[in-house]
């Protein structure tokens, strides 16, 4: 990782909720010759988080702290002296449009856990050339959203194509199992405020599946029937009764943004579904119906501000001791290009709070960034792309910290 930047990484936003999970698990996992700072707008807040990382692991080499108000001069000195920025400053639409902006000017990597679709494509439209121009690798949805459907979608086309000789056609997801204590502070006003900052014509425009894709989409397209549309729920062959997932839109973005990145890969057909797993039909129609009804009531200002007195503040969430049972885990099918009785079978599996393990997945995608960025600049081409692009590398990291990924071939 030899560089004459004077950081290997700064972690922006230490002091929010999933910040923390991340400085933490940098203390405690990356290399302990890592040259890395924090950085954050309050020094006064910062420091009690710097002596709580010494405590950690007094063996490592402790991270400078670095103030940095959010303005384009000071994000560019911030991004000209480090390799790679893991930014956890949300909600990313209000304050991070201007970090996505210093490190794609200045060549700096970057990653970050929004869920944020409407921003991401806005910044794509604005900053994937010059990040590209730049030698730039730019991440975002590098957390729950999207990192499980991306890895496992990825892991399955690589199956194919390694036993079948095949492209894909089509993948179908669901998230089998998602047992949680609760949404912390910064996702409940990241959903509050995208509503706010956003008109609806460009939320209409985010929920295409293909909205952030990097090329047209296949001229066919599995379609759904009427009942389908209405209702929601269906059943699908080895995965059981499924219906529509609350973070579906922004996972089908991401993958098919991976698809189109990696074509030689995917293939030109490509198609993505993702889906929430229920035990019956009654169920499946109740949730979509349900989640349909939340998002109509959250575009109304009163029922916007009814939640924000009912929900953790921003920077705060769930008990850590109250996400020790937290489980996360995916289960897909994916469909050979050339037959479709050649399938293929995977899974994601993860133990543990979901806030700690997004801080995981960023600290651990800074790591394949740093040590291989040429390589993923070589499958990816460079600027804004996805988690997917850091191939079996990232995989094996999180092997390694808990995150398992499981594939196999139905025998028929």
């Amino acid at each position: 990782m030899t560089s004459n930047r004077q950081y290997d990484l700064v972690l922006l936003g230490p002091t929010g909720y999933t910040g923390r999970f991340c400085a933490e698990h940098i203390v405690q996992n990356l290399p302990t010759d890592l040259k890395w700072a924090i950085a954050g707008r309050s020094a006064q807040k910062m420091e009690p988080i710097a002596q709580e990382l010494k405590a950690l692991n007094p063996d490592r080499m402790d991270p400078d702290v670095l103030v940095v108000q959010l303005n384009s001069t000071e994000l560019d000195e911030l991004a000209q002296k480090t390799r790679l920025v893991i930014n956890c400053v949300g909600p990313y639409h209000l304050y991070s449009t201007p970090v996505v902006k210093a490190c794609a000017v200045n060549g700096t990597h970057y990653v970050d856990a929004t869920g944020e679709t409407p921003w991401v494509k806005l910044i794509i439209e604005k900053y994937h050339e010059t990040a590209k121009a730049n030698g730039a690798i730019i991440i975002p949805c590098n957390g729950v959203e999207s990192v499980p459907a991306d890895i496992l979608a990825w892991s399955l086309v690589k199956r194919v194509r390694e036993d079948f000789s095949s492209s894909t056609r089509q993948i179908d997801s669901t998230i089998k199992e998602m047992k949680t204590s609760g949404p912390s502070g910064g996702t409940m006003s990241t959903i509050l405020t995208t509503f706010e900052g956003f008109s609806m014509s460009d939320l209409s425009k985010s929920m295409s599946p293909f909205s952030l894709a990097a090329s047209p989409p296949p001229k066919s397209i599995p379609g759904e029937s009427i009942l389908e549309k209405v209702f929601g729920v269906r059943s699908i062959s080895d995965l059981g009764t499924v219906t529509t997932s609350p973070t579906g839109i922004c996972d089908m973005t991401i993958v098919h943004r991976s698809s189109s990145l990696m074509p030689e890969l995917y293939g030109p057909h490509f198609f993505f579904r993702q889906f929430l797993s229920v035990r019956n039909t009654l169920i499946g129609v109740a949730v979509h119906i349900g989640f349909l009804v939340v998002v109509s009531l959250l575009a109304l200002p009163p029922v916007r501000w009814l939640v924000r007195k009912l929900v953790f503040a921003p920077g705060s969430g769930p008990r850590r001791e109250d996400s020790t049972n937290d489980l996360l885990e995916y289960h897909a099918i994916a469909t050979a290009e050339n037959a479709s009785s050649q399938r293929v079978f995977g899974k994601i599996t993860y133990h543990g709070g979901l806030y700690p393990f997004t801080g995981l997945l960023l600290a651990e995608a800074a790591m394949v960034i740093l040590n291989g960025e040429e390589k993923i600049k070589k499958v990816s081409r460079g600027g804004i792309v996805t988690p997917a692009t850091l191939g079996q590398d990232y995989v094996d990291r999180l092997e390694k910290a808990g995150c398992k990924t499981e594939t196999k071939v139905f025998q028929y």
